[in-house]
């Protein structure tokens, strides 16, 4: 990691935490304990890697991400900024897994070609949930705890079940869009009060007010 400037905040990595030294970890980010963050990963400024929670080689993070305890984020996915990973959940980078190869020999790194996960900004991936490589998650889209996503997810979806399906919109907030009265595709955030329009069954845009 590169030499403290005057003024920044040097991350966080306890002890018990095993980092790569060909690692890029930004400004004020933490790696808690027992976590694993791989060789050649990029963690952002304002980063938190929870307890036992794991970073595969080459992994990308933008600023202010957090990736809770016991989380598998295998490489090559992308986390875009402030993307939320719940406990548990796991990102997958294999189309079709096997040990072994068909003439019974074990599988080496050279024998199958990794596919990511992309998770684009303000996103959140709920507890226990897993995505199956390769997947977009939209930004500001929820999956829902347990879900098990196999197909893209579109920005401001709220997705759950196995296999995920859309069962709802949410704003920037994170909480479940309400229809606006009198109006067949017009949604509000009870939070912040943002309008969204469903222009189709997969895209939703912020109103300008």
């Amino acid at each position: 990691m590169k030499a403290k400037a005057k003024g920044e905040q040097m991350p966080r990595i306890v002890d018990s935490a095993d980092v790569s030294p060909n690692v890029k970890i930004g400004e004020g980010s933490s790696v808690w304990h027992l976590a694993q963050v791989r060789e050649e990963a990029e963690l952002g400024e304002n980063c938190i890697v929870g307890r036992g929670a794991y970073i595969g080689t080459g992994v990308k993070m933008g600023d202010n991400c957090k990736v809770q305890n016991y989380a598998l984020v295998y490489e090559p996915a992308v986390l875009e900024d402030g993307v939320f990973i719940g406990p548990a959940v796991v990102l997958t980078n294999d189309h079709y897994p096997r040990a072994i190869n068909a003439d019974g020999t074990l599988k080496s790194a050279h024998d199958w070609q990794p596919v990511g996960v992309t998770i684009r900004k303000g996103a959140a991936i709920g507890a226990r949930s897993v995505c199956v490589a390769p997947v977009i998650i939209g930004a500001w889209a929820t999956v829902a705890a347990g879900a098990v996503v196999t197909k893209d997810v579109p920005d401001f979806a709220l997705v759950a079940g196995v296999p995920a399906r859309r069962i709802g919109w949410v704003g920037h907030s994170g909480v479940k869009l309400e229809a606006v009265e009198g109006s067949e595709n017009r949604f509000a955030c009870p939070v912040s009060g943002r309008i969204y329009e469903q222009i189709s069954e997969t895209e939703l845009k912020e109103v300008e007010q």
